[in-house]
């Protein structure tokens, strides 16, 4: 016998006109949907994947890999995608409308779209091409045991005494570029020009700049890195393994960004990649990744424990408004000039 909750998302999607036609179509189905790796994988699978297997027999198939990679797959796989369904970080998001590689999202298709927050759906004119499926923010992740008192500024970072164990977002990462972008504000620099931040960077002795989440969350956890950046949702996932990890949002703030769906231009099994979607924007799906990854939902009205609410980027009592998101247009403008000027000026003089 179905559980409640299968039974429940399958009359829903029945009643949207959303499940496949025939019991043997959906077993013979499958997509494939790009999303990262760890513990946002294994979150996308539980609260997504497996409620949508279940409600409509579709495999899904996941393709790994950083919201960078997975752009670049679309973009060489632009006339013939095997990609359905892609989580993209807010930025890369952009970049990927501006190359053309995604579908519009349509009411009529993933009628859950109506569950969203106005900030949470992206478009293009009146074309929606991206939805947020949760919030997470950029702050500093330390070692209580080697850090005993929380840092209270970004600036901590090129202490003497965390020479050679710091980790700051390369980027590779969905956060390096705009991290480059805040440090310039923490240190007020002008953005205009950009040289003397390259130098105070090269000047950091790091452990490591990380491509993903995951090598940084490595790095924290193995002890290769004691202080540095890293997002709450992978700081919370140490901390709730019982690791000697805390998470602080130093007195200049921290940045926030989104992780957004979206629907692949020509993919292969259009309409059962709509259905996937469709079952993200859930309040259920919601709660479970608010829960498992501590992502700030965008869906409305969504209900979270006391605990879990503390650790969302907008803390127990926020919401959306009260996150520090940047102009990715502005930032996406000035990609290619910061990762050379990068690669230039700070990763070939580690």
């Amino acid at each position: 016998m179905a559980t409640p909750n299968r039974s429940a998302l399958g009359a829903a999607l029945l009643g949207a006109g959303l499940l496949l036609a025939t019991p043997a179509m959906a077993q013979q189905q499958k997509i494939t949907v790009a999303w990262y790796g760890g513990n946002w994988g294994d979150a996308f699978r539980a609260c997504v994947a497996d409620p949508y297997t279940k409600a409509t027999g579709v495999t899904v198939v996941p393709e790994v890999g950083t919201s960078t990679t997975t752009l670049a797959k679309l973009q060489q796989q632009k006339n013939a995608p095997t990609i359905d369904v892609a989580w993209m970080d807010g930025g890369i998001s952009e970049l990927a409308a501006q190359a053309g590689v995604l579908d519009t999202l349509e009411p009529a298709t993933i009628p859950n779209l109506k569950n969203v927050i106005d900030q949470g759906v992206y478009r293009n004119g009146d074309a929606a091409y991206a939805v947020s499926t949760g919030y997470y923010s950029l702050g500093i992740t330390y070692n209580t045991k080697e850090v005993p008192q929380a840092p209270t500024s970004w600036k901590d970072l090129w202490k003497p005494e965390y020479a050679g164990a710091v980790a700051v977002p390369s980027p590779a990462n969905s956060s390096g570029v705009p991290f480059i972008f805040f440090l310039a504000r923490v240190f007020a620099i002008d953005p205009s020009n950009l040289a003397p931040l390259y130098t105070k960077l090269a000047s950091l002795d790091t452990a490591l700049f990380f491509d993903s989440s995951g090598a940084a969350s490595n790095a924290y956890q193995s002890g290769e890195a004691i202080i540095g950046a890293h997002f709450n949702v992978g700081a919370w996932d140490l901390i709730d393994k019982g690791l000697p990890i805390g998470f602080a949002v130093p007195k200049e703030g921290a940045w926030a960004t989104d992780a957004r769906l979206h629907l692949v231009k020509g993919a292969p099994n259009a309409a059962a990649a709509k259905q996937f979607i469709n079952t993200a924007l859930t309040p259920d799906a919601a709660a479970c990744l608010a829960t498992r990854l501590y992502l700030g939902p965008a869906v409305k009205d969504v209900q979270v424990s006391k605990d879990v609410a503390r650790k969302l980027p907008w803390g127990a009592e926020g919401s959306v408004k009260n996150l520090s998101l940047f102009d990715w247009n502005l930032i996406n403008s000035r990609r290619a000039e910061v990762t050379d000027a990068w690669n230039r000026q700070v990763a070939r003089k580690r």
